[in-house]
């Protein structure tokens, strides 16, 4: 067992007396963290504490909100949100926020009113408001493009990824400065400056990806679940969905696919890894084609969009 031995040499402090001093320093430390309002305690106790339903919402309100808010996110990396369940913890953690960044996915259909009643107090935002929402893919051919307001949230039948669209983007960051704005009036100049700065990011991205997509309008892309809908119409391609609506295809739909990817001479699948890719794997070896992930959900939103544009670019035929 360890003795401290308090003797020493007269110039050397004993590892006892080393050791006392460096808890010494620590409890100072802390005593001015504590007294001066300073370290991240009191840097988190000082921002408006908000949830957002998707990883994506997340870069929105920190791209506008920055070092002023603080964002959890109710779907985790890896998880869908078309069947989640927030955790206990997390609705726990909704009895501090102040504000609910919904945005139209499917959990909410069955969650939100469970979240807002969590705690009465914290605002909920509907990202989606003011933004007509197209149906969900159902067909692997082309098909008239109904538009429909998005005044009923979370309408069944209507795509949700309203997120993976650039332009739709600015209308939701718009949403969201006004709601922070709204709720923290002391820094509304700093918040309309921050989206100002990210709506400028927004038309940056938006002009490269129609530059990318120069000459390719109309080719399309064949994608397992039809996330891109909002992407493909805003760049002027067509996606082709594996899953209708919300299932694997039957044999019968399978050798459809088939011969639609054969014909338009489309040989690779996206996925996305949220989803299981054993359709998607399979088709790609009846055409000859390789499976790859375009990931819907990313945390970086702005270099995601740019990295699947190229993947999309170069698929297309």
């Amino acid at each position: 067992m360890f003795v401290c031995n308090e003797i020493t040499s007269k110039h050397k402090l004993s590892p006892c007396s080393r050791l006392s001093v460096a808890r010494r320093l620590i409890q100072l430390s802390i005593l001015i963290f504590v007294a001066t309002g300073t370290g991240p305690f009191a840097r988190a106790a000082s921002q408006l504490p908000v949830f957002v339903s998707i990883n994506p919402q997340r870069y929105f309100v920190q791209q506008i909100g920055r070092q002023r808010v603080s964002v959890q996110v109710m779907v985790p990396p890896g998880a869908s949100p078309a069947t989640y369940e927030p955790s206990p913890r997390q609705m726990a953690d909704l009895s501090k926020a102040k504000i609910y960044f919904a945005i139209g996915v499917p959990f909410e259909n069955a969650w939100l009113d469970k979240i807002a009643a969590a705690n009465p107090a914290m605002t909920v935002v509907h990202t989606d408001d003011g933004i007509e929402k197209i149906p969900m893919a159902i067909h692997h051919h082309d098909q008239e493009e109904v538009h429909l307001k998005a005044g009923a949230h979370g309408h069944r039948g209507l795509d949700p990824h309203i997120w993976l669209s650039p332009p739709l983007v600015k209308i939701q960051a718009r949403t969201i400065m006004n709601a922070l704005q709204k709720m923290d009036a002391s820094d509304q100049a700093a918040y309309q400056n921050n989206y100002q700065q990210f709506v400028a990011q927004i038309d940056l991205l938006d002009s490269e990806l129609k530059a990318i997509f120069t000459g390719k309008q109309g080719l399309r892309f064949m994608v397992f679940h039809p996330s891109w809908g909002y992407f493909a119409r805003a760049y002027g391609l067509k996606q082709v969905a594996v899953e209708i609506e919300g299932k694997d295809p039957k044999p019968g739909q399978l050798m459809e696919l088939i011969k639609h990817a054969q014909e338009k001479d489309i040989n690779i699948i996206f996925a996305q890894p949220q989803f299981s890719a054993r359709s998607a794997k399979l088709l790609a070896r009846e055409i000859g084609g390789q499976v790859a992930l375009a990931d819907p959900l990313a945390s970086d939103w702005l270099d995601n969009l740019r990295d699947v544009a190229r993947k999309f670019r170069a698929a297309l035929k």
